[in-house]
């Protein structure tokens, strides 16, 4: 049966791209739906920030009628200016084990994109390195963490098969209280001896001040990480607004050396554990089962760390691992995940090793020429 691919423009056609995940991983006891409220607020030029330097089509292709694939082409222009680099993106990518589907899917996101002057798409970015990234190509065997993605085994194939070739993996560590162990612990207290910082939470009173410090911690921290762009105030401040409901403070700390903003890290309770029970509505009932799943969420993800430049490579960065850690497992946290990290960030990779963490879940980045 021949395949009709559509710009989605009318909010029938929204309805599918939304409900086709829901087709896909049914019986799959890992998979946790994303809030569809988010989803809506994430790809609206109206309402998202991403826009005010991007671009976005909408794409969802049908065999006999019905949604079989979709996919966003995205034109971030924030990134082509930061790096110099000419490439587009695509994301949101879900797709039944079709080939067909997925080759008319990507050559539909490059045919999007080329006229725009970029010559290759990469990805999955949804939308972009400051959102979710990757397809899971390891680690099937358990649900994802908070803003982490989770596909089938078989999306590799597809994205192989249309033309793609990996250009970068990411990898999640995981982290138990038995991982830490005593010497690791005594580390904790050489460091702050040596560095002379101090540690302290997030002051959620003051949340309006920290979140400037911390963006410009991490717009600093980040500036030559592999696809990175910077955050704008209003992006930071949207995704604040969102963190800010699930927040627990004290899985959130920032260094300082005297008055100076050093370094901080970001943990967030694992709310997927809860939010798998709602199936990506909160109302009616959705969020009476949020609520009552809440009340079982011990583990975290360490989603974002930074030290500027200047206090690199001194233990700074495995000073905060270790004080979030801490105050984690006082908090009634078990074990921890910490991701995304790059494949080739050294630093990063030997602190975890350090820490005794293991790589036990992996994703990918694509690319193709145009």
């Amino acid at each position: 049966m021949a395949l009709d691919l559509e710009i989605i423009r009318k909010p029938k056609q929204l309805k599918d791209f939304f409900a086709l995940p829901y087709r896909i991983y049914d019986g799959d006891p890992h998979w946790v739906a994303p809030l569809i409220s988010d989803q809506k607020k994430l790809l609206d030029p109206k309402r998202h920030p991403f826009f005010d330097h991007a671009q976005m089509t909408r794409l969802i292709v049908r065999r006999n009628g019905k949604a079989v694939g979709r996919i966003c082409a995205i034109d971030n222009r924030a990134h082509v200016e930061y790096w110099q680099e000419p490439v587009g993106f695509f994301g949101f990518f879900e797709c039944l084990n079709d080939p067909e589907a997925a080759r008319e899917l990507i050559d539909a996101a490059a045919g999007w994109l080329k006229p725009r002057g970029l010559n290759a798409l990469r990805g999955p970015m949804n939308p972009s390195t400051n959102e979710t990234i990757g397809l899971l190509v390891d680690g099937f065997d358990s649900s994802p963490m908070v803003m982490m993605t989770y596909n089938p085994p078989w999306y590799a194939d597809l994205l192989e098969g249309a033309g793609l070739a990996k250009i970068k993996d990411v990898y999640a560590y995981k982290l138990t209280q038995e991982d830490i162990t005593d010497r690791v612990k005594r580390a904790k207290d050489i460091l702050h001896q040596r560095l002379k910082v101090t540690v302290r939470p997030i002051e959620v009173k003051h949340l309006r001040h920290e979140i400037e410090r911390v963006r410009a911690i991490y717009n600093s921290a980040w500036s030559k990480n592999w696809g990175f762009v910077p955050m704008t105030s209003a992006e930071f401040d949207h995704i604040a607004r969102d963190m800010k409901q699930i927040l627990d403070p004290a899985l959130a700390v920032i260094v300082e050396a005297g008055d100076k903003p050093i370094g901080f890290s970001l943990a967030l309770p694992d709310v997927n554990v809860a939010l798998k029970h709602a199936r990506g509505r909160l109302f009616p009932f959705g969020i009476i089962k949020v609520l009552r799943a809440a009340k079982h969420i011990h583990h975290a993800r360490v989603l974002t760390m930074g030290v500027i430049e200047e206090y690199r490579n001194r233990g700074v960065d495995t000073l905060m691992y270790l004080e979030t850690f801490e105050r984690g497992v006082k908090a009634g946290y078990y074990w921890a995940e910490t991701s995304w990290i790059l494949e080739d960030n050294v630093p990063m990779n030997r602190a975890m090793d350090m820490l005794g963490g293991k790589i036990y879940k992996r994703y990918r980045i694509y690319e193709k020429p145009l």
